[in-house]
């Protein structure tokens, strides 16, 4: 499935007025982000839908604990209700000032593709190949155990995975940053990867813009549905 989208942000999460990153989080408070935009999409399916994203992490000592959520909900064309949403659990413990092990659950119900859910639960380790002021380069490689299952259909595909992630950040100056986020797990059954790559203004100190490309693709679908879903947004971002 294949959308080709045009954005409009209109609204901001409640936080308190800074602009954070898990990467930036050296106390044991949470702070994070919060986005919210409107999306209309053309394609397989066609569709309204509001989008956002929350984005959280403190620090503690060694450990580093994430959690985030993500969502689409509207309507498509005919009026059906269309929607996906994600949620996740991390907790990382530092092995070293650049490499890491870090386990966590993330949980995904699709109404637009091939699997009506995806749920993994990984452990991998990770490995800081750039952490300066400006650019920051993460790796992560391991694997874990996914529940999933067909869209409509009473098929399940249980199994072990492999599992690698990237994470790429990097500063032009205090106002423009760009981004790049892959994950990618699989096995025999299905191979999912996800690509979420954009740029982020700073407009104040509480508010920022982001527009970004967020690609998703599954090896195996229905005979109906296309392989690769690209979804483009720009949104509203509010720290905390």
């Amino acid at each position: 499935m294949k959308n080709h989208v045009i954005a409009l942000a209109i609204a901001a999460l409640l936080g308190t007025p800074a602009i954070a990153t898990a990467a930036n989080n050296t106390d044991d408070r949470w702070s994070g982000t919060g986005e919210l935009g409107l999306a209309i999409a053309k394609g397989n399916t066609d569709s309204r839908t509001l989008v956002g994203k929350l984005a959280a992490a403190r620090t503690q000592g060694e450990w580093t604990y994430t959690a985030g959520a993500a969502f689409l909900n509207g309507k498509s064309k005919g009026n059906e209700t269309a929607y996906r949403y994600e949620g996740l659990l991390s907790a990382a413990r530092d092995l070293s000032a650049r490499s890491y092990i870090v386990g966590g659950v993330r949980i995904e119900r699709d109404h637009y593709a091939s699997y009506e859910y995806q749920n993994v639960a990984a452990v991998s380790y990770g490995f800081h190949a750039l952490d300066n002021e400006a650019t920051q380069l993460t790796f992560e490689i391991g694997g874990g155990y996914r529940w999933s299952k067909l869209q409509d259909l009473r098929v399940h595909e249980n199994g072990a995975i492999a599992r690698a992630g990237m994470k790429f950040k990097h500063q032009f100056n205090e106002n423009v940053a760009v981004y790049d986020n892959l994950l990618v797990e699989g096995n025999g059954d299905n191979t999912f990867l996800r690509n979420d790559l954009g740029i982020q203004v700073k407009m104040t100190d509480a508010l920022a813009l982001k527009a970004g490309v967020e690609t998703r693709h599954n090896t195996d679908v229905l005979p109906s549905v296309k392989k690769t879903d690209t979804l483009t947004t720009v949104n509203v971002v509010y720290g905390f």
